[in-house]
């Protein structure tokens, strides 16, 4: 066990729990009626999004901060981060009177990046570099170094993962027992490792489930393998767990505890973020949905007692028709085809009347090419009113005379001409 684990430990995140006492928001556990009817169990909802910084970040990075000795504080402080980080930094120093450099990748939602310049109170300085978190990170190191100011990591430092482990501790506090599952988002792995030492020593009772997106199953992966490994593609829709190689500590303690890993799709986190705001009222990021899109892939028994946390509400607005668009695709109600229709009055007619479903909606028509005079290929994007009704839309679409092809989300078509 090297140095750093052995800092990671119960009694020392019982001591970062004082440290944010007063600093870090005591969030709410509220009972989810949907999630609870769905599964069976009784599903509870820890409200990260509530903090002061809108996620669980300002734990992390206010233990650390708060521990640096006079001549640390005084060089100043920086971090990388994918936007929740950054604020949780940003929020210690403006508490504390130290100023900080934030580097952010170019992915980082403006949401995020001016409410880390808020939160600042002005002793922030927000750096934009590199088009994801590894590359911001490895900018971040290199001018620590070269400035002689501190690093805050995101996941990788004792004091970080002691400061996320309160949340563990916190819930266990709140219900005066030990739940008996706790599902939690995964990027770095931060949380994960903090709150799994704290459960193994003080309620080893409770099983731990970590959920990651498909795009960047970081941990999964360096648990497979044996160690951390970076990713060969990284898919930065989720961005504050977009992760492309897990920590080495984080890895560590994630490997001795071995707890259960899951991976969310992308479109399942989306159709999950809009559910929590149409039912529940909650405005979660999409790194905040994943603990509560894992159920239904996660089935716990009937009765249990379960916690998922929403971990960060930090959504840009303007994020929401690509989110929409994902969760129509991914629960099969939306659909796109190259239509081959032929050059002569009334063939989008006959195509409305003939193919089109009485419930469905065209929402794209755009010619591809009209080079030819006899025919002209158009990309068709249909909602259908019932998912359901998909294969006979296909067999309407394969007895026309018009040349149909389906355009599958996973292809390079789909990425070239829906998603460019």
């Amino acid at each position: 066990m090297s140095a750093d684990t052995q800092l990671v430990n119960a009694s020392a995140i019982d001591e970062a729990a004082h440290r944010l006492d007063g600093v870090a928001v005591r969030t709410p556990l509220q009972l989810d009626e949907r999630l609870s009817d769905l599964t069976g169990a009784y599903i509870w909802l820890k409200r990260e999004d509530l903090q002061p910084v809108r996620s669980y970040k300002i734990r992390g990075a206010y233990n650390l901060i708060a521990q640096l000795p006079g001549a640390e504080r005084a060089a100043g402080v920086i971090c990388a981060s994918a936007g929740n980080h950054g604020q949780g930094v940003a929020f210690a120093c403006a508490k504390l009177g130290i100023r900080g450099r934030v580097y952010v990748p170019s992915t980082t939602p403006r949401q995020k990046r001016e409410r880390m310049i808020a939160l600042g109170d002005g002793l922030i300085e927000l750096v934009v570099t590199g088009d994801n978190y590894d590359e911001a990170a490895a900018a971040a190191s290199a001018e620590a170094a070269a400035s002689g100011a501190t690093l805050v990591p995101a996941f990788d430092d004792p004091r970080t993962i002691v400061g996320q482990g309160t949340l563990a501790r916190e819930i266990n506090e709140q219900f005066g027992y030990s739940p008996d599952v706790l599902v939690l988002p995964v990027g770095g792995g931060g949380m994960l490792a903090g709150c799994l030492t704290w459960l193994t020593e003080r309620s080893p009772s409770t099983r731990v489930v970590g959920v990651e997106p498909a795009g960047s199953p970081t941990m999964a992966t360096a648990l497979d393998a044996g160690r951390p490994c970076d990713l060969p593609t990284l898919d930065t829709f989720a961005d504050g767990a977009a992760v492309r190689r897990a920590g080495d500590l984080t890895y560590a303690i994630a490997a001795r505890h071995r707890p259960a890993m899951l991976t969310v799709p992308e479109g399942r986190i989306c159709s999950e973020m809009l559910r929590l705001y149409q039912t529940e009222g909650i405005i979660a990021e999409p790194a905040g949905a994943l603990a509560t899109a894992s159920l239904g892939l996660f089935q716990p028994e009937p009765g249990q007692v379960v916690v998922c946390v929403v971990s960060g509400g930090n959504n840009d607005v303007s994020r929401y028709a690509e989110i929409v668009e994902r969760a129509l695709v991914y629960e099969g109600r939306k659909h796109y085809f190259l239509v081959n229709f032929p050059q002569e009055p009334g063939a989008l007619r006959r195509f409305l009347d003939e193919v089109l479903g009485p419930d469905d909606d065209i929402t794209l028509f755009e010619y591809v090419k009209r080079s030819n005079r006899e025919t002209g290929p158009a990309l068709v994007g249909i909602e259908l009113g019932d998912p359901g009704t998909l294969p006979a839309l296909l067999a309407r679409m394969a007895a026309s005379p018009m040349g149909v092809e389906v355009i599958d989300p996973g292809s390079p078509s789909y990425r070239f001409l829906v998603s460019g």
